[in-house]
């Protein structure tokens, strides 16, 4: 068996994502496909809409055979890392190749690459965006700009491939006429998980109905739907009552941010509030909740970087093809395969994720890591 890779958030699954799935099958004729996808807390720093189980079980039955899910300490990264942490488990799993969605396909995704692993800078001046000095070093590299997100994360999935003894063939396809980030439903068939969210918070079904896959819309209507004005409290506290040299050491925070924010906590009557109090030329709103997201799950610098030099394989759910293929690969699996967390993974060799799932339990209030059974379907 050969397998296609993808490598996604589901949040939530819509109409979108199951063309993805369906077009990584048709170009690649793959026997089975391999999702690598977040868990509960994502990669613009936001907890999911939907539990990662609700979503995993999404996938299975939108088309993919294998659901494992991207680690904490990868998911909530800027776009190198979490593509190199996707990379990196697709790779264990032996797939072949890896088919994403890019608003310009046709761009030498790969030239561009080769051309900027030669640039230097650091990127770590104070008067601009990481993005922005970013994009200053690959157009004097290569004469062009990354402005969409997309393409920005297909590039990276070039990069980390790149570093892999064996790399994957990449594969990029066309994304469906809705723009990432589209924050109302104005296709008859497609629209951005942005709008879908936004509808979802409204309870508006009938615009949601001809966007996403009637199970989707099932879950949507009747689960619990997560925003991070849910856990602004828990935040709040964090920032109010944790000592600023302990802030200080959370991952992505820097050059004294820790303590703006934790004045601004102080006033901050909502989440976005606090975003718009603690914001400055220096970082935009997604390193802002990416750095959010590490205080309320005080997740220092360290451990983040001592988890990701020690991936791992999380099983969310598979299907007959999923459970063939995952027999035909584990016995030469590089890195450990895990089906369940038990009493002493949660505090050793899964406890950031058991952590991350404990605060989204704290508000989503189903268990999400804890003699967890993946699904089988």
């Amino acid at each position: 068996m050969h397998a296609v890779g993808l490598i996604t958030e589901y949040n939530p699954l819509h109409n979108g994502h199951r063309y993805h799935l369906e077009t990584a099958k048709r170009l690649t004729d793959a026997d089975c496909t391999v999702v690598v996808m977040s868990g509960n807390w994502l990669q613009r720093g936001e907890p999911a809409i939907l539990d990662k189980w609700t979503r995993a079980k999404l996938a299975l039955q939108a088309g993919a055979d294998l659901v494992v899910e991207l680690p904490v300490f990868y998911a909530t990264q800027p776009a190198h890392l979490f593509a190199r942490g996707g990379v990196e488990l697709l790779s264990a799993l032996g797939v072949a190749q890896l088919v994403f969605g890019a608003e310009h396909p046709e761009l030498d995704f790969g030239r561009l690459a080769t051309a900027l692993a030669g640039a230097s800078g650091d990127f770590s001046h104070y008067n601009a965006t990481y993005a922005t000095q970013f994009n200053a070093a690959l157009k004097a590299a290569t004469g062009v700009t990354l402005t969409h997100a997309n393409d920005m994360l297909g590039f990276c999935y070039y990069v980390a491939n790149h570093h892999l003894a064996h790399p994957m063939q990449l594969l990029p396809i066309k994304r469906q006429r809705v723009a990432h980030g589209e924050e109302k439903i104005a296709d008859s068939h497609f629209a951005s998980g942005t709008a879908v969210r936004a509808a979802a918070f409204k309870r508006d079904w009938v615009a949601i109905e001809p966007v996403v896959p009637a199970s989707t819309l099932i879950q949507l209507q009747t689960q619990r739907l997560q925003c991070w004005d849910d856990f602004w409290p828990f935040l709040q506290y964090q920032l109010l009552t944790v000592n600023v040299a302990q802030s200080g050491q959370y991952d992505q925070m820097a050059e004294g941010l820790e303590y703006r924010m934790r004045e601004k906590a102080q006033t901050a009557t909502s989440f976005t509030d606090f975003l718009h109090q603690v914001k400055s030329k220096r970082y935009t709103y997604t390193r802002l909740q990416r750095v959010a997201t590490a205080a309320l799950l005080q997740l220092t610098q360290r451990e983040v970087q001592t988890a990701q030099a020690h991936n791992y394989v999380r099983l969310l759910g598979f299907n007959a093809t999923g459970q063939a293929y995952l027999h035909q690969v584990k016995k030469d699996l590089p890195v450990p395969l895990y089906t369940k967390i038990n009493k002493d993974l949660r505090l050793h060799g899964l406890n950031l994720d058991y952590r991350a799932g404990r605060v989204y339990q704290l508000v989503n209030g189903a268990s999400q890591d804890l003699y967890r059974q993946p699904w089988r379907l």
